[in-house]
């Protein structure tokens, strides 16, 4: 680990020094951030967790495929307007919102640095999921976190360089290919087992969507939690990267949706699309990072995108528990709908006896 590398580089008198900002056990601490060692039962837990998240994630991608339609599927594939808009946001919006709050906040350039790797980073899996809670087009979110996990390849590496080159070397950068890759089949694969599972057993499909949607906003929850007690040695950070961590998912989620409107999509994909802006691939960015920076360097930004992933979830709540008031307000369901007819057919009804109940209705 980098972190325990450096440790032996630092004295215990700079330890103390520092004593009243981090822990004592901290490996990095300059009164402003600090990192703590990884004790085995942390290393121990990391290990279990992704193998066990990794899993349960799969089956949450199979699942949203049992609800998406191969013939509308292939529909968004064949005019994709919407997933053209989608790119637009995801590596448009997000790469010069990343850049304008890094310029408004004055952030040191390794900072700026990182807050441009989350810009430039796909969508994630969790936005399917939500998609699914807020009612959106199924088919369109899966299509576009496909696409936009596979333009990644091309994408990133142009818009760090674009963005990048007044910080540092777009060289310096290291992305893991793999990752990506391995995040495209952990998408693919699933998705397109449940696809099949739907177009032959529509019927058990609805089944496991029903669970698998439980079990994914569990999973999102779960993803933080663990994400919190892994790197909890990591939570004193500069003020401005917390800022910038607040704002950047709020900003992705609210041009998304807006763009989406400018573009003609329907309510539902203009939702789609706001969640596959703001929801970012995190998990992604922070193997960047570490793949990419020293230990130095790491102590300046090294939970930043595990602040992106708090507050991304913590503004699509508030988003899935806006819409779910709005439609209990405003939307009529199904049974609403049929409890309607039924009064005004038992309104006629009356009118036509004169108002008498026959004994049969009774």
């Amino acid at each position: 680990m980098q972190t325990n590398f450096l440790s032996q580089q630092f004295n215990a008198g700079s330890l103390a020094e520092n004593s009243t900002a981090c822990p004592a056990n901290a490996t990095i601490c300059d009164g402003t951030s600090c990192v703590l060692p990884e004790d085995n039962f942390n290393q121990t837990l990391s290990v279990v967790l992704s193998t066990v998240l990794t899993i349960m994630l799969a089956l949450v991608m199979f699942s949203m495929g049992c609800n998406v339609e191969i013939k509308n599927f292939l529909g968004h594939v064949k005019r994709p307007w919407g997933i053209f808009v989608g790119f637009l946001c995801q590596f448009g919006i997000m790469p010069l919102t990343a850049f304008l709050l890094s310029l408004a906040f004055d952030v040191l350039p390794i900072q700026a640095v990182v807050v441009m790797i989350m810009g430039c980073c796909p969508g994630g899996s969790a936005s399917n999921i939500i998609a699914y809670w807020v009612d959106g087009d199924m088919d369109l979110s899966i299509s576009m976190t496909t696409c936009s996990t596979l333009i990644a390849m091309g994408m990133m590496p142009l818009c760090l360089f674009i963005y990048t080159k007044m910080w540092t070397d777009a060289d310096a950068i290291v992305l893991p290919y793999n990752s990506i890759g391995l995040s495209l089949v952990a998408l693919v694969v699933p998705v397109s087992v449940g696809i099949f599972v739907n177009h032959k057993w529509p019927s058990k499909a609805k089944i496991i969507l029903k669970v698998g949607s439980i079990v994914g906003a569990v999973l999102i929850v779960v993803t933080a939690v663990v994400g919190g007690i892994l790197y909890k040695g990591s939570w004193v950070i500069t003020p401005k990267l917390w800022i910038i961590g607040t704002i950047f998912p709020a900003a992705g989620y609210t041009l998304g949706f807006f763009l989406a409107r400018l573009a003609g999509l329907s309510w539902n994909r203009c939702r789609t699309v706001s969640l596959e802006t703001g929801m970012q691939n995190t998990q992604l960015c922070s193997t960047i990072v570490q793949l990419s920076f020293t230990s130095e360097q790491l102590e300046l930004m090294f939970t930043f995108p595990l602040i992106y992933s708090i507050f991304q979830l913590l503004f699509a709540i508030l988003i899935l528990g806006g819409y779910r008031l709005y439609r209990r307000r405003h939307v009529k369901t199904k049974t609403d709908v049929e409890k309607t007819v039924q009064k005004e057919d038992s309104k006629s009804g009356d009118k036509i006896n004169g108002g008498f109940v026959s004994d049969e209705m009774k």
